[in-house]
């Protein structure tokens, strides 16, 4: 499992600017229509990560433009099960805009997304600023708050056989954000040793741990720490931070009634219609 934050640099001479603004329009246009595309791997084979990180950039400045906000960040593929899932064995970040947040208990149109798909997280809330890479114990002392939420997943593409590369462009398949009730975040509390547990209208459906996400859920924000300033960016007080799935991602289908709920933290609820 990779985690160094300098692994996801460029790989070859990448794309220039106008190409990769014109991809970020492709898979922009493709969410807004409905109408999957091709992989962007498929299509372009020397796409480096740098490209994929500066389509998902230009794609949230082109929502942010049109009135959206950036919320926070997610990790992805941070433990085995996802990796495993998706045949990538390293990390990647996108962008929580505003128009993803829900709250526990809403009901979530299964309509409103093309292949979605949900996993379970164990989310922070940063209290200060964090200007660079950082280490747990500074982590640990800039966390205002922590909970669990539902990652909504959602893709483009035909298929979801993404490389690491179409994943990161679009926006790591961060479609939505269902957010728990908060408790605060003390240094002394061992989210490594957070049991999680999914149930699908009453019927277990995944468990996991937080010592699924690379070891301790307070790694998957120092790897972040160290990605995002190769991005221009930095963790801000206010910052809400998914640090990765538990388990293996399930389908959203309409009907169901998922509840995750831990050992420490409050339970999360969904309704899909």
């Amino acid at each position: 499992m990779a985690l160094n934050g300098g692994a996801a640099q460029g790989r070859g001479p990448g794309a220039g600017e106008e190409v990769l603004a014109g991809l970020a329009r492709d898979l922009s246009a493709a969410a807004r229509t409905r109408a999957p595309i091709r992989l962007l791997s498929e299509r372009f084979a020397d796409l480096t990560l740098e490209d994929a990180y500066r389509i998902q950039q230009i794609g949230t400045a082109m929502r942010v433009s049109a009135g959206d906000r950036v919320a926070g960040h997610k990790l992805g593929l941070t433990s085995v099960a996802m990796q495993e899932q998706m045949g990538i064995d390293e990390p990647d970040s996108g962008v929580v805009l505003d128009s993803m947040l829900g709250v526990s208990g809403c009901a979530l149109p299964a309509a409103d997304f093309m292949s979605p798909r949900i996993e379970t997280e164990i989310a922070f809330r940063l209290g200060e600023d964090l200007s660079g890479p950082a280490n747990v114990h500074r982590i640990g002392a800039a966390l205002a708050e922590v909970f669990l939420a539902f990652e909504v997943l959602d893709t483009v593409y035909t298929s979801w056989g993404l490389t690491l590369v179409d994943s990161i462009a679009d926006n790591a398949a961060c479609a939505g954000v269902i957010t728990g009730s908060p408790v605060p975040f003390t240094p002394d509390l061992d989210l490594a040793t957070e049991q999680v547990t999914v149930q699908a209208n009453g019927t277990a459906a995944a468990t996991g741990t937080g010592r699924d996400i690379l070891g301790n859920p307070l790694e998957a924000l120092v790897w972040l720490t160290h990605r995002l300033p190769m991005l221009g960016t930095t963790l801000r007080a206010g910052d809400i931070v998914l640090a990765g799935s538990v388990h293996a991602s399930l389908p959203l289908t309409p009907g169901t009634d998922f509840r995750a709920t831990s050992t420490r933290l409050p339970a999360v609820n969904l309704h899909v219609t």
